[in-house]
């Protein structure tokens, strides 16, 4: 237990229900939908779409989409991959001729269709028990009638200033006469909520044919793009058996790639040979191995995972035990390595991450993203989307698992995560953050069941990652553990902002309770009844 004579926050338990999003009004709107009467994916879907007005910079009907659902809280755990594919039209080939050697993350090559919307109707259709039409309305009420802007939001709202004046649209939707909102500004999007109520009325058709379509495919051609109505006619999601792994007795779950989830499964293999219990949770040497694991297990990432449709992705090999042992022969104890892996550098704070688990033990672990803080800041603005930049997560170079090409998808970096304990969900959980969050679950899952905390201290933990020349550590890490890291010959410099962002809920069966923990790096909460 905390001690709460210091700032922290409760864990929060719930008997019926509980959610944790990164946006108070998202978990309230998943409470309400819950005692409605909805289950909870439908809650998830209608707290995330009031996400995706109320968070434009994290998250937006303009992205992608990531779930991993249980029924029941007992037997297979189905998989959604919403991720869209870049158009037919943009090849390697073509960008190489053009001088093009890596894709501009503000450039139009950088968006793929937006594959959110097609998986919500999916994922509702197949285990909701409300429609599209009505999950939508909460969000559309964000939209028309305005939201009040959180102080985490609004600071990530400017991280992207310069972005959003370089697109006429982008700045007219985000921008009031070229200014930023501050903190507790009330926010409309009306041309948002216009989009959303077609979706509502039309379901998938209201986003992927129609006026909203012939208005994105103008914007995208304005910007020089080569998406036509047939990519976005072609974008649908795909149902897939998550990826298995230990941990502690315990089955770790992450969608396959082109997901990264197999990256921190492959860390935690390698951690897993190691008695971390026997450590200081935020000394030294528990935050050495960890960050040893990490370079490890990235670069397996950088040089394998891709699209499975269009390569061979050696994934049996990946998730080995053999592997592991041989990864984790790499690391020493007593120094770092000597010629560390390139790792890509944690640029993105965005991206949402919420889960919500019903009375019957339906269990959500859903994630949505734009990928760079609002995207690629290409906006249609007679819709209100802005387009993600989930496209520069590919590698211009042929031969390549990653490398772009016609109606590909690219390496992801959004993982929502579950972890089993005898085939019943236990932990429904993420981690916010771009590249980060295969550590950030890594770090999560090492502080629950190696360090005995709860859901939230486990969140709340400070956090450090590596960024392939240095380690960068939040401000929580204690001055002695900074010194420890360097001792081992580890570069260690301040986090300018924290790393990411987090939620969970652990199921305890036992007692038949819910425990939920929302991170405090958000302006999120966590809610149960």
């Amino acid at each position: 237990m905390r001690d709460i004579q210091f700032p922290g926050r409760s864990v929060v338990h719930g008997v019926n229900g509980a959610a944790a999003t990164s946006t108070p009004l998202a978990t309230l709107t998943a409470i309400d939908t819950l005692r409605a009467g909805g289950n909870a994916v439908d809650a998830a879907i209608a707290a995330c779409a009031v996400q995706c007005v109320a968070e434009p910079m994290s998250t937006g009907i303009g992205g992608d989409c990531f779930m991993l659902y249980q029924k029941g809280g007992a037997g297979p755990v189905a998989g959604f991959n919403g991720s869209g594919r870049s158009p037919a039209g943009l090849t390697a080939e073509s960008l190489l001729d053009r001088g093009i050697g890596q894709i501009d993350p503000d450039g139009v090559e950088s968006v793929t269709v937006p594959g959110a919307v097609d998986a919500w109707c999916a994922i509702l259709d197949a285990h909701g028990t409300m429609g599209i039409d009505r999950v939508l309305q909460p969000a559309i009420a964000c939209a028309e009638e305005g939201f009040t802007v959180g102080e985490v939001t609004r600071r990530l709202w400017a991280g992207r200033l310069d972005g959003l004046r370089g697109n006429e649209a982008a700045a007219a939707l985000y921008l009031k006469d070229g200014a930023l909102p501050e903190t507790g500004d009330i926010w409309h999007s009306p041309a948002l909520g216009r989009t959303l109520r077609a979706i509502a009325e039309r379901g998938r058709d209201g986003f992927y044919a129609g006026p909203v379509l012939d208005a994105m495919l103008a914007a995208l051609k304005a910007a020089g793009g080569c998406h036509t109505e047939e990519d976005f006619a072609g974008q649908r999601h795909e149902p897939v058996a998550p990826l298995e792994s230990g941990y502690r007795g315990r089955t770790v779950l992450e969608i396959p790639p082109n997901g990264g989830g197999i990256t921190a499964q492959i860390m935690l293999n390698i951690l897993e040979g190691f008695d971390l219990a026997a450590l200081d949770p935020v000394g030294a040497e528990r935050l050495h191995l960890e960050m040893e694991a990490q370079r490890l297990a990235y670069a397996q990432r950088d040089a394998f995972v891709g699209d499975p449709r269009h390569s061979n992705v050696p994934v049996e090999r990946l998730l080995s035990d053999d592997f592991a042992a041989g990864l984790r022969n790499g690391i020493r104890r007593d120094r770092a390595m000597d010629a560390p892996p390139p790792v890509e550098m944690p640029q993105h704070r965005d991206t949402v991450y919420l889960t919500v688990v019903d009375r019957d033990l339906n269990c959500v672990s859903l994630i949505n993203s734009v990928y760079w803080s609002f995207g690629s800041c290409i906006a249609s603005e007679e819709t209100g989307v802005v387009f993600q930049n989930r496209g520069a997560g590919f590698v211009v170079e042929p031969g390549h698992p990653n490398c772009v090409g016609p109606r590909k998808r690219p390496l992801h970096t959004i993982i929502p995560g579950m972890v089993l304990n005898d085939g019943r969900c236990e932990l429904a959980f993420g981690v916010m953050g771009g590249p980060f969050q295969p550590v950030g679950q890594t770090h999560v899952v090492t502080n629950l069941w190696d360090f005995g905390m709860d859901i939230q201290q486990a969140i709340d933990c400070p956090r450090v990652f590596h960024d392939g020349g240095a380690i960068i550590a939040e401000r929580g890490v204690p001055e002695a553990a900074v010194a420890g890291l360097r001792a081992l010959g580890h570069m260690v410099v301040p986090a300018e902002s924290p790393h990411g962002g987090g939620q969970g809920i652990l199921i305890d069966r036992e007692r038949g309770v819910l425990a939920a923990g929302s991170d405090p790096r958000r302006d999120g909460c966590a809610l149960g009844y």
